[in-house]
């Protein structure tokens, strides 16, 4: 799996073209909701792009950028880290972790595990 290491504009970023699927440079700093330079988010995708992260298309006068990865590949990546530099390698204290969570529901519970259910299938 390869290592997705996004800083924190980076994945903001990422987030932007995950949901809306592509963006404009004046498109992405506006959904960041920041006051941001337009130069500061062109670097940012101009940096994403150079990772191999995202690519452009010219439209018009501006470029139209496109992620070339998408967040369950790169959330599978930051997960991996957290589980190796948290969680010493137990994707079962990461587990113990989430369903300790107060704040999730019923609904939310019952489909972790059914999904527990289905990779336990899976591994038989």
């Amino acid at each position: 799996m390869s290592d997705f290491l996004f800083t924190d504009r980076e994945l903001d970023v990422m987030s932007i073209l995950w949901r809306a699927g592509s963006g404009t440079v004046t498109e992405v700093r506006d959904a960041l909701g920041e006051k941001l330079a337009y130069t500061s988010v062109l670097s940012v995708l101009q940096t994403l792009e150079s990772k191999g992260f995202v690519e452009h298309q010219a439209e018009g006068r501006a470029y139209r950028y496109h992620p070339l990865i998408g967040p369950d590949e790169a959330g599978g990546s930051a997960l991996a880290r957290i589980r190796d530099m948290i969680f010493h390698g137990s994707a079962e204290m990461i587990l113990a972790q989430l369903v300790s969570d107060r704040g999730l529901s019923r609904g939310e519970l019952e489909r972790m595990k059914r999904l527990l259910q289905e990779r336990l299938k899976e591994a038989e």
